[in-house]
Order: structure tokens, then sequence, then C-alpha cells
């Protein structure tokens, strides 16, 4: 059974850090794109970051480029998203999601498989 499960979030002041896991299980990283998302209050999802495990590259939206780190653990299937220098328009609700892909572009994923339950982040100003 495939699962992701999110942590990490919480509640973090503008400028601060947080860092998000998503822990997989079911099937080996290698193979799958892995993606962020965030969904805010008007219950719209966006993508915050995504990585091609086979190709090992990364991307990310222009909002959080250069303030977010995508990565990943094989050894424990974890995928992290480190935040740095928070603002409030990052508050939302954060879900890892995975699909077998083998391109180099997760940003070409047209839909994920599998989601998580996601995990709140609230920066206050």
């Amino acid at each position: 059974e495939v699962r992701l499960v999110e942590s990490g979030g919480g509640l973090a002041q503008t400028g601060g850090s947080l860092r998000l896991s998503c822990a997989a299980s079911g099937f080996t990283l290698d193979n799958y794109a892995i993606g962020w998302f965030r969904q805010d209050f008007r219950k719209e999802r966006v993508g915050v970051s995504c990585i091609s495990h086979l190709y090992g590259t990364t991307h990310y939206s222009d909002s959080v480029k250069g303030r977010f780190t995508i990565s990943s653990d094989h050894a424990t299937s974890t995928i992290y998203l480190e935040m740095k220098n928070l603002l409030p328009e990052d508050t939302g609700i954060y879900s890892c999601a995975a699909v077998m892909w083998y391109g180099d572009d997760c940003r070409e994923v047209h839909g994920y498989t599998y989601w998580g339950k996601g995990t709140r982040v609230t920066v206050s100003a």
C-alpha cells in the first residue's frame, strides 16, 4: 500500500524557517516524481516544488525560488521541503504527492497518483 505522510508544519514568524517531511512507503523513490503543493484559505492548490528522482532534477515556483529547497533521503524514503525566509503568503496546508515518472522535468507531470493528507503551515506577520 502506498502511503505519504507529511509532518513538520506549525506556526512560524515572518522570516522564520520550517522543514516539512514527507514519509513515503509502499514504493521506491527511484522512478517517481514527488511534488509539494500548498492549499490556501481559498482552497486553491498550487505547486510549490517538485523533484524527478530518476534524474535528480528539481523545480520551484517563482514565489518560493531561493527560499525553499526540496531534497530526498532514499535510505529512509523521506522527501523534505526546507522553507526559509517564510512569508505570510506561504501560509496553507502543504501536501506531498507522488507519481511514477521517467522524465527529467517534473513540471510536465499532469496528474499525481498518490497524495498525503497534508500538514498545516501558518506564518504570522
